[in-house]
This record gives C-alpha cells, sequence and structure tokens, in this order.
C-alpha cells in the first residue's frame, strides 16, 4: 500500500489522515508528541520531532511505497517538507520563495511591498515602530502564539520579549493595527488562477486575538480583489498549484494582505471551503501531494461556519457533552480525550476540536465541557 507522510500531528492534521484513508492510502505521522491527535489517526508513527531532518529522512530513505508528503495546518512544519521531499524524491509544489514567504512576516511584507501590493506599516526594531496602537508578532511562529496587541508603551518591550521567545529564530515585527474587517482567504491554485476561494470573517471574543471560529461570507466584489491580489502574490513567489491560506483586513473596496500560507488553513477552514463549493477540498489537497490533478470544479456556492471547541478553565478534561446533539451535517473533529490537560483557549493549539457546518454552530447551547 502507498504512504502519505504527514509532517506534524496537530489538530490541524486529522482531515488528512481521514482524507488519505478515503483515497486509499496508508499514512505515516512524523511528531515529537506521542499524545498527537495524528499519533491517533495514522497507520504509522514516527515519534521523531518534524524539524529534525536527518533523522525523519534516515527513518524513511529506501521505502519504495512512498507517495507524497504533506505539512497541513500550520507553516512551521514547511521547510521541513520543502527539504525532506528533495532528498525522499517525493513531490513537493512549495518552491522556495513561496517557503520564504510562508515562514517570515518580514519577507512576506517586502514581497507585497516589491510588486505595489497594500499592507499594514511595520518595523522589526522598537525604535521605528508604526505609531500605537500596534500588534507584536514572531516573525516565524504560527497557531497565534506570542501575538499581543500593545495601546501603551509601557506594554512594548515585555510584549517584545515575548514574541521573541516565541520565534524559532527570536525575531519579532511590530505592525500598525489595522481597522475593518478582520478576513482569512482560503483557496485552492490551479495552474496559477484561484479555482475556488472563500473568505471568511474570524469571530473572536475580545480582548483576545485567537479566533473561535469562521463564517463564510458570501461571494462579493471583494472576492475579486482578494483573487486578483493574491494571484499576483503567487506569480511572484512561484506558487501555481495547492493550498493557500491568507489574512487580511479589507476597508470599503481595500484589500490588505497580512500574512500567507502555502497550506491548509487550520481550525477547519480547509473544510469549509470545501463544504461551501461542495469540493472535497483536503482530499484534493492530498493528491496534489502524491503528484496528481484534481477535479476543482464546484458543485455550488453556499455557507458554511467553523466554531472551535473550548476548555472554560484550566484543569483535566472529564468529558465533552452533547455532541450527539449537533445537526447531521456537522463534520466534527474532536482531539481531546478524558484525563487530557486542558488550558483556555488563548492560542490556537490549547483547542479541544471544532464543529464545520453550514450553518454557525450553537456550541454554547449544545455543548458541555466539563473540567476538573
Amino acid at each position: 500500500m502507498r504512504h502519505l507522510v504527514v509532517l506534524g500531528g496537530s489538530d490541524g492534521t486529522v482531515s488528512a489522515f481521514r482524507a488519505a484513508r478515503r483515497l486509499g492510502l496508508a499514512t505515516i505521522c512524523v511528531d515529537m508528541r506521542a499524545d498527537a491527535p495524528g499519533a491517533v489517526e495514522a497507520d504509522e508513527f514516527l515519534h521523531v520531532s518534524t524539524r529534525d531532518v536527518a533523522a525523519v529522512a534516515a527513518a524513511l530513505r529506501g521505502r519504495a511505497d512512498l507517495a507524497g508528503i504533506l505539512a497541513p495546518g500550520s507553516d512551521i512544519n514547511l521547510p521541513s517538507l520543502v527539504e525532506l521531499a528533495g532528498l525522499l524524491g517525493l513531490p513537493c509544489g512549495v518552491p522556495e520563495e513561496t517557503l520564504r514567504a510562508s515562514t517570515d512576516k518580514i519577507y512576506f511584507r517586502r514581497v507585497c511591498e516589491r510588486i505595489g501590493l497594500p499592507g499594514p506599516r511595520y518595523a522589526d526594531r522598537p525604535q521605528d515602530r508604526p505609531p500605537l496602537p500596534v500588534i507584536v508578532k514572531p516573525v516565524d511562529s504560527g497557531s497565534s502564539r506570542g501575538i499581543t496587541v500593545i495601546r501603551e508603551q509601557a506594554e512594548l518591550g515585555p510584549a517584545i520579549e515575548h514574541a521573541a521567545a516565541v520565534s524559532p529564530s527570536g525575531r519579532f515585527v511590530i505592525e500598525e493595527l489595522l481597522t475593518g474587517q478582520d478576513l482569512c482567504a482560503e483557496a485552492m491554485l490551479q495552474d496559477g488562477r484561484i479555482a475556488l476561494l472563500g473568505l471568511s470573517r474570524r469571530v473572536t471574543e475580545p480582548p483576545g486575538v485567537v479566533a473561535v471560529g469562521h463564517d463564510m461570507l458570501p461571494p462579493g466584489a471583494l472576492d475579486k480583489e482578494v483573487a486578483r491580489q493574491l494571484e499576483l502574490l503567487c506569480a511572484e513567489i512561484g506558487y501555481t498549484d495547492g493550498p493557500l491560506n491568507a489574512d487580511l483586513f479589507a476597508d470599503g473596496g481595500e484589500v490588505r494582505l497580512i500574512e500567507m500560507g502555502a497550506r491548509i488553513g487550520g481550525n477547519g477552514l480547509g473544510e469549509a471551503l470545501g463544504l461551501m463549493h461542495g469540493v472535497d477540498t483536503v482530499e484534493a489537497t492530498v493528491r496534489m501531494a502524491i503528484g496528481e490533478r484534481p477535479d476543482l470544479t464546484p458543485a455550488r456556492c453556499g455557507p458554511a461556519s467553523v466554531r472551535v471547541l473550548r476548555a472554560p478553565v484550566a484543569g483535566t478534561l472529564v468529558a465533552i457533552r452533547g455532541l450527539e446533539s449537533l445537526p447531521g451535517s456537522a463534520e466534527v473533529v474532536v482531539v481531546a480525550r478524558p484525563g487530557d490537560p486542558v488550558a483556555p483557549y488563548t492560542e490556537c493549539r490549547a483547542k479541544l476540536g471544532y464543529v464545520v457546518d453550514h450553518e454557525p454552530p450553537d456550541l454554547d447551547a449544545l455543548i458541555t465541557v466539563d473540567v476538573r
């Protein structure tokens, strides 16, 4: 049986393991966490850090059953994906420029400036920062880790230290805090064109910045401008085929791209895009990873929403009750088990799972999370 290597076993990878199974592929999960959700989903588990490319390559080299390699849900594993694909002779649609734009927020800003796309003012030194309020981020970390909104000068130093501590390279960026619609763009790219696009409204609970859900917006004039900018960006960085996830702000007709990733979006966004258009976008991504060309013709265009399952307090999970009351149309991914330690949802990796459906599921009314 042919095997798909999946780098990482976080909640954002679960849909990829299940899609591979539907396509008749066995899977190998690579993760340093033996309790990662993907370790349970996979046919084989390689207990190695995804960043230890030499160790992963040594464990997999010489296997004739490897069909492809994938790093869904997070940008953090994209460098290993590109390097391992080369070492193992596997398909890879992520060229070097695309990799850099996906994993370095400052480089992404410079690419946008080079091709004339608007964006927030930014700096990588405190003395050059835009006027307050600003947002401080690690340059090369994901899952909403290390992000702080700053409104007072006294808060800036600690926020920079926090972002640098989370960043693998110890680097940070200070960005102008934009206003307008805070949106995500989930897309599938084929032959350099946007084949499928879904713009979603990020649902947050201020003062938190991490999304607790996403609601896909009905197609409108904004889609055309976002598609134009994304196609221009992808042409510049040489990305022609594959999934694409981007954050952006829209104010009136003006679109400002914030960051991008050449991968399936986490938090169920890949599944939501598929539900919106009637195309299994996760299966399509797996097909691309093994060198196939999927059919991305949309069958419909309808609503889709995601809501995150969360713990109310820190402690040990006892049970998630009420899942059976969700509509039969809902796709439910649960990644926490009774006995697991849980924490309040201040970053993406603290989620217990997520629910994808045509309409926003009322999790507060239907679901109870018991923690002791």
